[in-house]
């Protein structure tokens, strides 16, 4: 029999990775969308005709009833959320809508329909927030710093709590940054590597940034996807985090992504007193021993490679759209 694994959240960065990954493993891939006018696939356009698009919605409970009842996925890997932060500050209630209550809707469903499906839900570094400990482990004590990292503390405890309760396969992977070229354009690390390859190109001249010294653990997507595959693989359900143990600041970012197109960041880059946060978290920095330890995880792209990586991409694609 062939496996089937639902993912909520198939259009984005993690979901079109997770997609392709999993039908590389011999799955059958469903992938929830939000029913809107303009559903946008770009991610996925490579794939769209190998995987089953199926209509639902994080805030319709009945929908997410109806599909787990339709289809039966042995897994379900919860990935769509309001997970822009800056957007979480603007729009509170509806990141807690989607990020906090969409979880408890989706293990309801399982719950009611079938409690043997396994489950995945992504948490974030966000949770930890104003740290107490560097680096962050599983035992670490949260402190958000925003509303969409209060969501995520919402939708890992109540993971937790439904594992306990009802005894369910549910599992939390507290992934740290990951990036890509399929990374929205609005993540910091996107947009300077967009802007980088726009500035070399003679398309841009400037680029705003908020705080420059915030300091992140990035990793590479497509590492990340695999990890959270292996949490549902093993045999009792346990939380993990995922990260690569190294930091870097903004300042670093925008050193390594413009020197990959030779040029001095400091000319182009200033900071927009508009993109500082009211609440901003300073140093994240992931301690994933527990994931190389029980599942043999590994990331396997560095820093500099990854931005190398974004920069190619972003110049590719800015000549293409502009014939140039």
């Amino acid at each position: 029999m062939t496996k089937r694994v639902l993912i909520t959240g198939v259009t984005g960065q993690d979901g079109s990775y997770l997609a392709e990954y999993l039908l590389e493993q011999g799955y059958e891939v469903l992938g929830m969308v939000r029913r809107t006018s303009t559903i946008n696939f770009e991610r996925i356009q490579d794939i769209q005709d190998k995987i089953c698009i199926v209509q639902g919605d994080l805030l319709d409970n009945v929908s997410l009833i109806d599909i787990i009842r339709e289809h039966r996925p042995a897994e379900v890997y919860n990935l769509a959320a309001q997970s822009f932060v800056p957007t979480s500050f603007k729009q509170p209630v509806l990141t807690g809508e989607f990020t906090a209550l969409g979880v408890t809707r989706m293990l309801e469903a399982i719950r009611i329909v079938d409690p043997e499906i396994r489950f995945y839900q992504a948490s974030s570094s966000e949770m930890f927030g104003k740290v107490v400990e560097v680096p962050q482990t599983e035992k670490t004590s949260f402190h958000p710093r925003s509303p969409y990292g209060v969501a995520k503390v919402y939708g890992h405890w109540i993971t937790v709590n439904y594992r306990e309760s009802y005894n369910l396969f549910a599992v939390s992977g507290i992934l740290f940054n990951h990036e890509s070229s399929r990374r929205g354009l609005e993540f910091s690390t996107h947009k300077v590597t967009y802007h980088a390859a726009k500035i070399a190109l003679g398309l841009a001249d400037k680029l705003p940034l908020g705080n420059l010294d915030a300091q992140r653990d990035w990793g590479w997507a497509p590492d990340y996807v695999r990890a959270m595959h292996l949490m549902l693989q093993q045999d009792k359900p346990e939380d993990y985090v995922i990260a690569t143990g190294r930091t870097h600041s903004i300042r670093r970012l925008c050193e390594v992504a413009f020197g990959c197109v030779d040029l001095d960041w400091e000319r182009y880059v200033y900071v927009n007193p508009a993109d500082l946060r009211p609440a901003d978290v300073d140093l994240l920095i992931g301690d994933a021993t527990k994931a190389r330890t029980k599942l043999g995880w590994e990331p396997t792209v560095s820093f500099e490679q990854m931005i190398e990586r974004m920069v190619q991409a972003d110049m590719a694609s800015l000549k293409k759209m502009h014939h140039l």
